[in-house]
């Protein structure tokens, strides 16, 4: 499966502005998280278009362009490049000169083209999961987690992480016989 590393590009077209954002994404909830956050950081733009696939979900939103104009011909970029797992968001600072529906849909394709070249990566199945483990294990689980971000850590009677892993550090921590491993959700690294 093939997906994309965080972008961003910009273009411009006879004065518009055309901000693209693509993210790697796992969720509807991210996916609602980004695109309000956009909104508050390009507060004074003036079209936040959209097109996403999640798991063979797609969705796509013009934002008041002209319908066709902008969220179908990005999510066209998506689906030609076998993309899942993927957010786009293109914001566009109008110039005060008409684009036309064709000059419309050529900018917005050319702004997703542009800004996912050279950053389509391929993803794999893995875990996020919780790790509980002793302190004595602790150089041990450091070791197993190597290469991969903790993303919580508590350390009470015992120790507690959460990391999202391969399915290979997965099988290799559930061998190891120094921790209890809990599957949380299903993910894609």
């Amino acid at each position: 499966m093939l997906s994309v590393r965080d972008s961003k590009n910009t273009l411009i077209v006879k004065k518009s502005k055309f901000i693209t954002l693509i993210y790697h994404v796992d969720s509807i909830e991210q996916i609602n998280t980004y695109l309000n956050n956009i909104k508050s950081v390009y507060k004074d733009a003036t079209h936040y278009c959209y097109a996403y696939v999640l798991d063979g979900i797609n969705k796509c939103s013009d934002d008041g362009e002209p319908s066709g104009t902008a969220g179908i011909p990005m999510l066209d970029v998506l689906k030609k490049n076998n993309l899942d797992h993927v957010l786009c968001i293109v914001v566009r600072y109008f110039g005060k000169i008409l684009l036309g529906a064709g000059g419309l849909v050529r900018a917005y394709s050319r702004s997703v083209v542009e800004c996912i070249n050279n950053n389509i990566v391929e993803l794999n199945k893995g875990y996020n999961i919780d790790i509980y483990f002793e302190y004595n294990n602790l150089k041990k689980i450091e070791y197993l987690l190597k290469n991969t971000t903790i993303k919580k850590k508590n350390f009470k009677k015992n120790i507690t992480y959460n990391v999202d892993v391969t399915k290979d550090i997965f099988n290799n921590l559930n061998n190891s016989n120094i921790c209890e491993v809990n599957i949380n959700s299903d993910i894609y690294l």
